[in-house]
C-alpha cells in the first residue's frame, strides 16, 4: 500500500472512530445504511464537533447530525456549521426529513464572529425548511444559547432525562432540564437517557411524510382488540370526564398512538400521532376536564398546523363546553390562544373529521367541529349535547316561560337536551353529517378518512396568515 493510501486509511480511521455521536447515528438508523458526509473535515488539526450524514429510516432516506461534546470542547465553530448547513442544503434537494442530535457546550469562543454566523445559518436553515421537510430535535445532552433556538424550532423537540435545553450560562439550572421543558411545551417527548430519546425520534419519522408534497408513510395494521366493544364502554363515561384520548386509543390501529406533549397545559387538552388503518393521523381529544385552557389551546394550535403543513388528516375528539383560562384568570391569555386555535383550525387544508363524543358548546363547537372550523365531516354519538349555550343557560334565558308549578326546571332542560340540543337535532339541521354508535366510530372516521383522501383547496393568494401570537 503507498504512502498515500496509508495516509488516507489513517485519516479515516481517526475520523471514524466510535463515539457517542457515532453510536447515536446508528441508532437511528436502519443496519448498515449510514453513510458519513464531510468525515475529513477538520479544523486546524482537531475534528469539528458533529457528525453528518444520511441514511435510511424503515427503508425511507433521512438526513441527520449528531454533535460531539467530546471534540474541541464540544464547542460549535464554523467547520461544524458547514457541515450541518450541507445536509440542510441536501435536504431541500431531495425532500428527505432532518434529525438533529444536539449535544454540545455552546459556541467556540475563541472563533468569535464566525462561530455565531454559523449558528446564524444554522437558524436560517432550520426555519426556511419549516413545513418542507419534517424536522426533530433529539436533545441528548447540553443544548444552549442559539442551539436551543435552533433545536426548538423543530417540529418535534425529544429529550433525555439528563438533557439541558437553555440561552444563557445563568439560566442553567434545575429549571432547564427535561421535565421543564415539557412542562412548558418545548419538549414533545422525554425518554429515560439518549438511546430512548433516539428510538423515539426513529419512531417519529417512520409516521411522517418525506416532505410537505409527499403522502404519509402506509404501513401494516391491526385493530385494536375489541375496540368497538371498548368504545361503548368508554361512551358510557365520557359525561364523568373520561379519558378521552382513550377513544383515540380504540379508533387509532393497535399500539400505534404516540402522545405528544404529555406536561404541557393543565386542563385535559391531549394530542398524539398514531395510525388509522395503516395511514398516519393526528388526533386532537378536547377535552376531559371538559374545559381547554389557554395552554391546551396553545398545544392543539401547534399540533394541527404540523399536520397541516405535511397534509396529515386531523381528526377531534370533542368533549368540550367552553375555552377556560389559565387559572381561570382571564388575563393569562385565554382568548389569545383560542383565537390562535380558531385560526388554524379554520386556516388548515389538511382533511379534517371531528367526533363529538360529548357536549360541544358555543364557541368550542365553532372553533373544534364546526363549520366555522372548516371541518369536512362531522359526526356525534347518540349522547352528544351540542348547543349554542350550556343547556341550563339556554333554558334560563330562553325557555324560562316553561318552568311553571307542574313542570319543574329540570324537566325542562330534559325537554331542550332532547328536542335541540341533542345530535339528532343537530343532524336534522345539517349541523352535523352523521351519528354513529360508539361501537361504529372507527368504522366511520376510516370511511370519512377515504373520502377524502385526495382532498385539494386552493387557497386565497398571500404570504401567510396573521394568527394571534
Amino acid at each position: 500500500m503507498s504512502d498515500k493510501a496509508m495516509s488516507l486509511a489513517d485519516a479515516r480511521n481517526e475520523a471514524q472512530k466510535a463515539t457517542a455521536a457515532r453510536e447515536r447515528l446508528t441508532a437511528l438508523f436502519d443496519p448498515d445504511s449510514f453513510v458519513e458526509v464531510g468525515a475529513l473535515v477538520k479544523n486546524g488539526c482537531d475534528g469539528t464537533g458533529v457528525i453528518t450524514g444520511y441514511g435510511l429510516v424503515e427503508g425511507s432516506p433521512v438526513y441527520a447530525f449528531s454533535q460531539d461534546s467530546t471534540v474541541r470542547n464540544g464547542a460549535v465553530g464554523a467547520a461544524h456549521g458547514s457541515k450541518i448547513k450541507k445536509i440542510y442544503d441536501l435536504a431541500v434537494k431531495t425532500g428527505a426529513p432532518v434529525v438533529g442530535i444536539y449535544d454540545s457546550n455552546g459556541a467556540a469562543v475563541d472563533e468569535g464572529l464566525d462561530a455565531l454566523a454559523a449558528y446564524g445559518e444554522m437558524l436560517l436553515w432550520t426555519n426556511n425548511l419549516s413545513g418542507v421537510v419534517p424536522q426533530i430535535s433529539v436533545v441528548a445532552g447540553a443544548c444552549a444559547g442559539s442551539a436551543a433556538l435552533i433545536a426548538a424550532s423543530a417540529d418535534f423537540v425529544v429529550m433525555s432525562e439528563g438533557a439541558e435545553l437553555f440561552l444563557t450560562p445563568a439560566d442553567a439550572d434545575s429549571a432547564t432540564d427535561a421535565a421543564n421543558a415539557a412542562k412548558s411545551g418545548v419538549a414533545h417527548i422525554v425518554e429515560k437517557d439518549a438511546d430512548a430519546a433516539v428510538a423515539a425520534a426513529r419512531r417519529l419519522v417512520s409516521l411522517l411524510p418525506s416532505n410537505n408534497l409527499s403522502a404519509a408513510p402506509y404501513c401494516d395494521f391491526t385493530e385494536a382488540p375489541g375496540a368497538g366493544a371498548a368504545l361503548d364502554a368508554l361512551a358510557a363515561g365520557v359525561a364523568d370526564q373520561a379519558d378521552i384520548l382513550g377513544i383515540a386509543e380504540q379508533i387509532a390501529d393497535a399500539d400505534s398512538l404516540i402522545e405528544l406533549q404529555k406536561a404541557f397545559s393543565g386542563t385535559g387538552a391531549k394530542v398524539a400521532l398514531g395510525t388509522v388503518a395503516g395511514t398516519t393521523v393526528g388526533f386532537v381529544a378536547a377535552s376531559d376536564s371538559g374545559a381547554v385552557c389557554s395552554g391546551g389551546c396553545s398545544k392543539i394550535a401547534r399540533f394541527v398546523a404540523i399536520c397541516d403543513s405535511f397534509q396529515i388528516p386531523v381528526v377531534t375528539l370533542v368533549n368540550c363546553e367552553k375555552f377556560a383560562a389559565a387559572d381561570g384568570h382571564v388575563f393569562q391569555g385565554g382568548v389569545r390562544e383560542a383565537a390562535k386555535l380558531a385560526h388554524v383550525y379554520a386556516e388548515a387544508t389538511t382533511p379534517k373529521v371531528a367526533v363529538i363524543v360529548g357536549k360541544a358548546y358555543g364557541s368550542a363547537c365553532v372553533a373544534l367541529a364546526g363549520r366555522g372550523a372548516n371541518a369536512d365531516y362531522a359526526i356525534a354519538w347518540p349522547n352528544a349535547v351540542i348547543s349554542a349555550l350550556a343547556p341550563e343557560t339556554a333554558v334560563a334565558f330562553l325557555e324560562g316561560d316553561k318552568i311553571t308549578l307542574e313542570k319543574s326546571r329540570a324537566e325542562v332542560e330534559a325537554e331542550y337536551l332532547a328536542n335541540e340540543a341533542s345530535a339528532l337535532a343537530a343532524a336534522a339541521r345539517g349541523h352535523i353529517d352523521d351519528v354513529v354508535d360508539p361501537a361504529d366510530t372507527r368504522a366511520a372516521v376510516i370511511s370519512a378518512l377515504d373520502m377524502l383522501a385526495g382532498k385539494r383547496v386552493s387557497t386565497l393568494p398571500k404570504k401567510h396568515g396573521n394568527i394571534s401570537m
